[in-house]
């Protein structure tokens, strides 16, 4: 197996970083805006949260041929059509006069935003060193998170909550951000490095091939995957349904614009200290733990929270929510078969996309029976059972094989055909005498 392309330096790194923060950035103004959109072409709380699950219907097929295709070739092409598709879906969607069309451009926009993960994603895990994966990974989801805190505050200060402004100026986000997501095309020089890449040998190309029922049950990946999926379900759901809560609450969309960003300064905070905080509990603890706490705060927005308190548990759960994407990254990375990085890493996007499409529909029939509220509580406790598969993810290791008592191979003598006790005894399936080795298991 070829070792990771470190490549001479970080620059590529940090172009990377910066590609991301426009791209993120665009798609963090974008779904607010949708949201608001929607609201002003008469959708009630249910259809919300349709139209934010349609976000992520083709990238739930998408996503495992993309993986494929990226193990067997460059990474690179992958993030200037995923720019692409991006600022198509938030402009289309801009200029939709129905809530189909809508939903529509939405799918296309969360199709352009996998393109681009997955190619980041899989050049990240490419070119990092075992070592260097846990930092990496939470350097590149530095830029989410920088476009997470500057989106949906440009989109908060453009959309007005007037009688009759909310659709143009929802309008006018989406616009805003589809600029944006073109910005980022900027920084996509030189990011896959060439030097060092080989052909493949025959064993890494039967790897390649792993078919996705292996892969699935490789120790590690399921909980990697439900962690990635509990922990962006609660990114996705905060983003969609806190401005229905602010709207039923009373709360401005400049003043959600700016506590969705401060969720987000938080979750850039915990990435920043990601590393020390990883040797001083350990890994799974911090996953674990952050999981936990997640839940319960989660669970508390639920209550009608005067906003200076809102602000302070949304910043503390960005903080927790900061830890589950880059660690369940590194775990899926980490526990893939040779030559199925990539794919692997589509299975999580595609778990990803599972609970993108599943737990805002869910979200909006919960608030439709039972209030605004009550998918919050859904994600605390989707969280908490994220928790625990976090704090025990792969289940006991595999005892080791029973060393040889043989000190090695015997011959046997020359011209023995006779049965003999070595036959008698692997009939009864015991280990032939002489025989090293023949009582281990394939």
């Amino acid at each position: 197996m070829a070792l990771p392309d470190t490549g001479p330096g970080r620059g590529w790194l940090l172009r990377l970083v910066i590609a991301f923060s426009f791209a993120q950035g665009a798609v963090s103004m974008a779904r607010p805006a949708v949201s608001y959109r929607a609201l002003a072409l008469g959708a009630d709380a249910r259809a919300v949260g349709v139209i934010a699950g349609v976000y992520a219907l083709l990238p739930l097929f998408a996503a495992v041929p993309l993986g494929r295709r990226t193990d067997h070739g460059r990474c690179a092409p992958l993030l200037p059509a995923g720019v692409a598709l991006i600022a198509a879906g938030c402009a289309l969607s801009g200029t939709a006069g129905s809530l189909a069309a809508v939903a529509a451009w939405s799918g296309v926009m969360g199709l352009g935003h996998l393109c681009f993960v997955i190619g980041a994603q899989s050049i990240v895990a490419r070119q990092s060193g075992p070592a260097e994966q846990d930092r990496n990974f939470g350097h590149f989801t530095i830029g989410a998170s920088f476009g997470q805190l500057v989106g949906p505050v440009a989109a908060g200060f453009l959309v007005s909550e007037q009688s009759g402004r909310m659709g143009p100026t929802s309008a006018t986000a989406l616009l805003v951000a589809a600029a944006v997501a073109g910005v980022s095309v900027t920084s996509l020089w030189r990011i896959e490095h060439r030097t060092g890449r080989r052909g493949r040998t025959p064993g890494e190309a039967a790897a390649a091939r792993v078919p996705v029922h292996r892969i699935l049950r490789t120790r590690g990946v399921p909980a990697g995957i439900f962690t990635s999926l509990a922990v962006l379900s609660a990114t996705d759901i905060l983003t969609a349904y806190l401005p229905v809560i602010g709207e039923h609450r009373g709360i401005a969309p400049a003043t959600i614009g700016v506590l969705l960003s401060l969720r987000a300064a938080a979750t850039i905070a915990c990435r920043l200290v990601m590393t020390p905080m990883i040797r001083l509990v350990g890994r799974t603890a911090l996953l674990a733990g952050s999981c936990l706490l997640a839940a319960l705060l989660c669970g508390s927005i639920a209550v009608p929270l005067p906003v200076p308190v809102l602000a302070g548990v949304l910043a503390a759960l960005g903080f927790c929510l900061g830890v589950g994407q880059p660690l369940s990254m590194t775990t899926v990375v980490q526990a893939a078969p040779a030559g199925s990085r990539s794919t692997a890493l589509a299975l999580r996007l595609t778990g990803n996309r599972l609970g993108q499409v599943a737990a805002p529909a869910g979200a909006g029939l919960l608030a439709g029976i039972a209030g605004t509220a009550a998918p919050f509580v859904t994600l605390g406790l989707l969280l908490l059972v994220s928790a625990a598969a976090a704090a025990r993810p792969g289940g006991p290791a595999p005892p080791p094989p029973a060393p040889d008592a043989d000190p090695g191979p015997q011959r046997e003598p020359a011209g023995r055909t006779a049965p003999g006790p070595g036959r008698e005894a692997a009939s009864r399936g015991e280990p032939r005498p002489g025989s090293a080795g023949s009582d281990r298991t394939v």
